[in-house]
């Protein structure tokens, strides 16, 4: 059997060691689009060491990518990689997130979901320092085929957008290379720089990471609605609904709620297609 729901749940926590300091703060915010225009005095908090704050989705990126669960290598899941998607990722932030650091991450499986057709596997990553904890990320596994197996489906987490007009709406233009200079936080899967393999799996070219995006709307969302005050993020989460390609634009419409904005990201040349779809961001 592909999927061996108890193996999966009995598999020993992963600990991992991650490291960090203002450079790799500073591509992560380059590689999410920050910069431009390049002396704007609010790009240059994201872009100027001496002055330098760190975007709360930097947390997936952290450690040269080793934050992001290890890609969902466990034992008990022996799938085909074309049928695993990288389906949701929600973070809850203890505190501000400094530009340099050492921390210990402990992963786990803590639920495998039936869906019917798909299984979910959900693993979550407590990140703690010596002052303690920092963060806590939880990444959502969609295998294809791998549901009915008899467990239940886990909650309800969509966050749909509110029935009214939003209150924002923001266009972020993406820069043809902006795949290939993500990359290097430490995604080097080939689907998103070798038009080969993108073609192979059905798309027209190479598609932007969804957690590159992720960080995109974060950013624009934070500095919107907060003054780009990044400590007031206490959390934030999305549903990776569609894919982006590089040198698009993202529509990204917000409303404000009472201490939550939801967002709805969508490509704008292509029919706003959905991109991050139930997305929101808990504010301080």
């Amino acid at each position: 059997m592909p999927l061996d729901v108890p193996a999966v749940l009995a598999a020993a926590p992963t600990v991992t060691d991650l490291a960090w300091d203002h450079r790799d703060v500073l591509l992560y915010h380059l590689a999410i689009g920050a910069g431009r225009p390049a002396t704007d005095p609010g790009e240059l908090r994201y872009t100027l060491e001496s002055a330098l704050q760190v975007l709360p989705s930097f947390a997936t990126v952290a450690g040269g990518g080793q934050a992001a669960g290890g890609g969902f290598a466990l034992p008990g899941i022996d799938v085909d990689p074309a049928a695993m998607l990288h389906s949701a990722q929600r973070i809850t932030l203890h505190r501000p997130l400094p530009a340099c650091g050492k921390a210990v991450q402990t992963t786990r499986v803590t639920e495998v979901l039936d869906r019917g057709r798909a299984a979910v596997v959900v693993l979550r990553s407590e990140v703690a320092d010596g002052d303690g904890p920092l963060w806590t990320a939880e990444g959502d596994a969609h295998l294809r085929g791998e549901g009915g197996f008899g467990g239940g489906p886990g909650p309800d987490r969509r966050r749909p957008a509110p029935d009214r007009a939003p209150d924002r709406v923001l266009h972020l233009a993406t820069r043809e290379d902006q795949a290939l200079l993500y990359r290097l936080c430490g995604d080097f899967r080939s689907l998103h720089a070798d038009p080969a393999v993108a073609a192979a799996a059905g798309f027209e070219r190479p598609i932007l990471h969804g957690l590159c995006t992720y960080g995109m709307v974060l950013k624009a969302v934070v500095d919107a609605h907060l003054g780009g005050e990044v400590t007031r993020v206490a959390a934030y989460g999305t549903r990776f609904a569609g894919v982006l390609y590089p040198g698009g634009t993202v529509c990204v419409r917000t409303w404000q709620e009472a201490g939550e904005i939801r967002v709805l990201a969508t490509a704008a040349d292509r029919a706003d297609a959905p991109v991050l779809a139930d997305t929101w961001l808990t504010v301080r």
